[in-house]
């Protein structure tokens, strides 16, 4: 038996839209770049209703590790994907480091963020 071991690094990108239209993307861009992620359904629930969505999620796999920017990366790349597909305007993607909400709604431009008025 061989065992390896990788630093780390769970990503997990949120988004509300159809878990089968993205069970579709996310294996059309597993199968094009070499990857696996994990594929699980959700509701997200909030003042004023609630939505279907799913979470996907990614981890710094140790037979072919990468660092933390790479998975971001490749995250940020997949949801960029996936958010026209589930015909959503907005997503957010969460790592043990940070978090960012990526948003195309117009409103989103006049937002700040603490971060962002320092």
């Amino acid at each position: 038996m061989r065992r390896v071991e990788a630093p780390s690094y769970p990503v997990s990108i949120f988004m509300a839209g159809s878990a089968y239209h993205a069970r579709v993307v996310c294996g059309n861009f597993c199968s094009a770049v070499g990857l696996c992620v994990t594929v699980s359904e959700t509701t997200y629930v909030y003042r004023g209703g609630s939505e279907t969505g799913v979470v996907i999620g990614l981890i710094n796999y140790p037979r072919f590790p990468k660092s933390p920017a790479e998975i971001w990366t490749v995250a940020e790349t997949l949801a960029a994907r996936l958010c026209p597909q589930l015909a959503q305007l907005s997503y957010t993607i969460q790592a043990p480091d940070k978090t960012v909400w990526f948003s195309h709604r117009p409103e989103a431009a006049r937002l700040t963020t603490p971060s962002q008025e320092m």
